[in-house]
């Protein structure tokens, strides 16, 4: 397979400071790196797509790296991330489980000795449309106060020949968690989960 060929990156950052309660003094900060890349499978049924997996590795450790850069250039202050692709139109939804492997392994690579697994979504839609990427803990996905979402999108893109690529990662917990649970600070780094 060849290199993803590239149209466009967007990368935005929030800092939050509060959603309704007193502000807190250090803002949580949520971000989202977007790649636009052709799809090489677009207009037709191919039955063999896995092996782009391994093609797009090196651009899911670049987007990574780079989004790590937008949040401080510390990559101790990651505490959540997830991923998630759109498909253009003239592809399928599988196009878009092809980031499942290249985007999760990326970040985790990226950040050291992540443990959870990062969720994920995807959908085939045009351009403008929007995406919810889930977020949970980099160690465990139970840690309640670390359930999010980002929404990304991009206005001109996907097209119908593209797909557009997210990851997304948070320095901590909701603004304001209060739902108990599982919390970061109990977490047991063996399994991913707790």
């Amino acid at each position: 397979m060849p290199e993803p060929k590239i149209r466009k990156f967007l990368t935005t950052v929030e800092d939050i400071y509060h959603e309704g309660g007193k502000p807190v003094e250090t803002p949580l900060k949520r971000g989202a790196i977007l790649a636009v890349i052709e799809n090489p499978f677009a207009g037709s049924y191919h039955e063999e797509i896995a092996g782009f997996m391994k093609d797009l590795e090196p651009l899911g450790l670049m987007m990574a790296n780079r989004l790590i850069e937008a949040l401080g250039g510390d990559k101790s202050d990651i505490q959540g991330y997830g991923k998630g692709a759109i498909v253009g139109q003239a592809g399928e939804l599988e196009h878009g489980a092809l980031w499942h492997v290249p985007g999760g392994y990326a970040m985790r690579e990226a950040l050291g000795d992540a443990k959870a697994i990062v969720p994920s979504t995807k959908k085939v839609g045009g351009p403008g449309t929007r995406l919810d990427v889930p977020v949970t803990h980099i160690n465990a996905s139970y840690v309640r106060s670390h359930f999010d979402a980002m929404e990304v999108g991009i206005p001109d893109a996907p097209r119908a020949n593209e797909i557009v690529l997210a990851l997304v990662m948070t320095t901590g917990a909701r603004v304001h968690a209060r739902v108990g649970g599982l919390k970061a600070d109990d977490i047991k780094g063996e399994d991913g989960l707790r």
